[in-house]
This record gives C-alpha cells, sequence and structure tokens, in this order.
C-alpha cells in the first residue's frame, strides 16, 4: 500500500511538473516579471490539473501596479516570480509586452478568470472558499452567486478584516475546510504575502488573489461597461468611480509604468 500511494504522489508530481515546463516555454520577462502568455481557456484547464492533482497553486495576476511594486519590493518580486502562473492581468501589460515584441495572445482580467473558475467549479463539484472585503459585501455576493452557480459548493468564507494574531486562526480554518478554490479579496501587495504564508505553511488549495473583485460581484461597485472593457479603458471607469483610492495608482503609477517601458525598448535596441 504505501509503494501504491508513493507511485501515485511521485505520478501526480510528474504531471504538474510537466505541466510547469509547458507552460514556461513560452514565457518572458517584463522588467523583471515573468509573464506566462496564456489564453483564458488555456488558464483554466491548467488550473483544472491542479486541482485533480490535488497540488497546491498561486495563481497570479499582474498589472502595471504590480509590476511597479516589483520593481522596488524584492520580497513582492520574488512571491510573484515564484508563482506556478503569471497572467498579464491589466490591458497595460499586454500593450507594453507587444510594444517590446512579445506575444501575448489577450488578457486575462482577474475577475473574468475568477468567474471561469466559479463557473468550472459550480459544473465539477469543486468546493470553495471566499475570504475578503467587508461582511455586507461577502454576503450580497454569496447571495448573488447562490442564484448564479447553483451547485456551488462554499465550504467557507471569512471577510478581511483581521489582526496579525488572527492569521493562523484563519490559516487554520482553510486548511481544515480544505476548499479546492480559496478567492482572496484583499488588497495588494498584503494579499500576496498572506497566500505565500499559507501556502508555506502547508495549505493545500488553489489560491487566487483578486482583489476588489467581491465588490463587483456582490453589486456594490459597478464594472465598466463592455465598449470600456474592450477599448483598454476599464481603469478609467475605476478612476472615475473611485478616485481617492484610485488617481494616484493609475495616473502617476501608469506613467512611472509607460516611462519603465520606454526605457526597456531603449535598452533593446542598443
Amino acid at each position: 500500500m504505501v509503494i501504491t500511494c508513493n507511485y501515485q504522489k511521485n505520478l501526480n508530481v510528474r504531471v504538474i511538473l510537466e505541466l510547469l515546463r509547458e507552460i514556461k516555454l513560452n514565457s518572458f520577462e517584463l522588467m523583471g516579471v515573468r509573464i506566462d502568455p496564456l489564453t483564458m481557456d488555456e488558464t483554466v484547464q491548467a488550473v483544472e490539473k491542479f486541482v485533480l492533482e490535488q497540488r497546491p497553486l498561486h495563481l497570479m495576476g499582474v498589472n502595471a501596479d504590480k509590476i511597479n511594486q516589483c520593481q522596488t519590493d524584492e520580497s513582492i518580486k520574488k512571491i510573484v516570480n515564484d508563482s506556478e502562473i503569471i497572467n498579464a492581468d491589466g490591458a497595460s501589460v499586454v500593450l507594453a509586452a507587444r510594444y517590446l515584441g512579445y506575444s501575448v495572445p489577450e488578457r486575462v482580467a482577474g475577475i473574468d478568470l475568477m468567474q471561469e473558475l466559479l463557473r468550472l467549479a459550480n459544473e465539477k463539484g469543486y468546493s470553495v472558499y471566499f475570504f475578503g472585503a467587508k461582511e455586507e459585501v461577502l454576503s450580497d455576493m454569496l447571495a448573488i452567486f447562490k442564484k448564479d452557480y447553483p451547485n456551488l459548493r462554499v465550504v467557507g468564507h471569512r471577510n478581511g478584516y483581521f489582526s496579525a494574531e488572527e492569521e493562523e486562526a484563519i490559516q487554520e480554518a482553510i486548511r481544515e475546510k480544505n476548499p479546492d478554490f480559496v478567492f482572496v479579496g484583499i488588497t495588494s501587495p498584503k494579499k500576496e504575502y498572506l497566500i505565500q504564508k499559507f501556502m508555506d505553511n502547508g495549505v493545500n488549495s488553489v489560491f487566487m488573489g483578486v482583489g476588489g473583485s467581491f465588490d463587483v460581484l456582490s453589486g456594490h461597485i459597478k464594472r465598466a461597461p463592455m465598449w470600456m472593457q474592450k477599448a483598454n479603458l476599464e481603469w478609467l471607469f475605476r478612476v472615475a468611480n473611485e478616485p481617492r483610492r484610485l488617481f494616484k495608482r493609475y495616473f502617476v503609477g501608469n506613467a512611472t509604468f509607460i516611462k519603465r517601458v520606454v526605457h526597456e525598448k531603449r535598452k533593446a535596441k542598443k
């Protein structure tokens, strides 16, 4: 029995290692940050393999703000680059990568990927845990999900307001529930550090940081209309709706990002 279990465990590891090698074949670095140029469908298929093989996964999405963070914070840069799958979340990242000559098939927006994974979980019976946002936001979102995903197995949820002393209890609560997916609706870089901590301590789930997606999916904040999403102007809609919180991030942050992209282009020409 021990031999059989060990053989199966080794087989599972080999499956994941082969998947990771395949993903990284076409990967490239954008200002020192690895990008895996996957489509939405390819990402969902890859993520499901981690669920089926019962292997932990930090599913990462990078936008201009996160790449800016990585230029000044080596700790967050390491967490990002060590993630098993890294999607081009922001339109600015897709455009910058193409400007620098890299092939990126499409933007894989975090909120859209989350909904695709929820559809998958609803269809296949995978379990989910929601962690983050205010309690009323969580309640409203779960009420909507009961209608949109009637077969979704929600094994637990917890708001995003807690002290450092409570982190271990939250970690153990998630471990006890053993969900296939944990969606973390907390701001960066706190969510990246927390996810990495939980994974380092052996919590075996697919973790996905989704930022403010809970607020949108609960109906508390509107998402940009489709024409703005397609025109890569979703960021402008967000700034217009939350100017105090997002003005500096997008206007100052995007200007910094553009300068860095232009610098990369000039370096490549030398």
